[in-house]
C-alpha cells in the first residue's frame, strides 16, 4: 500500500508541476484544466487498484466456497450454525471449556481457552480436545460460506515478543488442525495479538487463564 501512494504522490508532482507542447513542438506550462484531469486520472487509477485488490480477494474466497450468502438470508444461516455449534458442543459450553457467542454483522465467535486447549506455553493441542476440534470442524464444513478468522491471544505474563510468537503459533496450530479435518485453506486466515486485547484482569490467576485463549471468529460471506 506505502508503494501505491508513493507512485500516486509522485504522479501527482508531475501533473502538478509538468508541462506540455504547442502545436509547434514547443514546451509549455500546462493549463489548470489538463492538471486537474491528470490529478484526476491519478487519483482515479489509486483508487481502482485498491478497490480492484478489495473486491478481487472477496470475490476469490467467495468462488471458493461456490458462492456467497444472498444478503436476505444471512441472518438465518448464521443461526442456524449457531444452533447446530451449540448442539454439538453442549458438553463442552457447560464445563466452561468453549463459550460460543453471537457478534456483530451476523458473525460468531468461538472461544477456547487454554486451560482446556493447550498446555502452559506449549503451542500444541491438547490431544483430548482433538475430539471437540473434530465437531467445531465438522459443522464449519456443513456451513462453508464463511471466513473464518482465527486469533491467539495470551496473558500479559511474559515480554511482549514472548507472547506475540506463543499467540501466533497457538492460532497457526488451530488452522493447521482445521485445514486438516477439510476446511479448505482459503476459508482461514491465522493471527496472533498477544497480550494486547484482554478480556479479564491479568492481576489474578482466573483472569490470565481466560486471556489466554483462541478465537474462532466466523464471518458470512454475503454475495453482492
Amino acid at each position: 500500500m506505502k508503494i501505491k501512494f508513493s507512485a500516486l504522490f509522485f504522479a501527482l508532482m508531475i501533473a502538478v508541476a509538468g508541462c506540455a507542447k504547442d502545436e509547434y513542438g514547443n514546451t509549455r506550462p500546462l493549463t489548470d484544466a489538463e492538471k486537474g484531469a491528470m490529478i484526476g486520472a491519478a487519483v482515479g487509477a489509486g483508487i481502482g487498484l485498491t478497490q480492484k485488490k478489495k473486491h478481487g480477494n472477496k470475490a476469490v474466497l467467495i468462488g471458493a466456497v461456490g458462492g456467497g450468502i444472498a444478503g436476505g438470508l444471512v441472518g438465518n444461516y448464521m443461526d442456524k450454525q449457531k444452533k447446530d455449534l451449540e448442539k454439538v458442543l453442549a458438553p463442552e459450553m457447560s464445563s466452561g471449556a468453549i463459550s460460543l457467542q453471537k457478534l456483530e454483522q451476523h458473525r460468531l465467535r468461538i472461544l477456547m481457552t487454554s486451560n482446556t486447549a493447550f498446555e502452559v506455553n506449549s503451542t500444541q493441542i491438547n490431544s483430548g480436545f482433538f475430539s471437540t476440534m473434530d465437531k467445531i470442524a465438522q459443522v464449519l464444513n456443513k456451513y462453508g460460506k464463511t471466513e473464518l478468522l482465527i486469533v491467539g491471544h495470551t496473558d500479559s505474563t511474559g515480554s511482549d515478543q514472548y507472547n506475540q510468537t506463543l499467540s501466533e503459533q497457538r492460532a497457526q496450530s488451530v488452522y493447521q488442525y482445521l485445514q486438516g479435518q477439510g476446511v479448505i485453506h482459503q476459508r482461514l486466515n491465522a493471527y496472533g495479538k498477544g497480550e494486547m486485547e484482554p478480556i479479564a484482569s491479568n492481576n489474578t490467576d482466573a483472569g490470565r487463564r481466560q486471556n489466554r485463549r483462541v478465537e474462532i471468529i466466523v464471518v458470512p460471506l454475503v454475495a453482492e
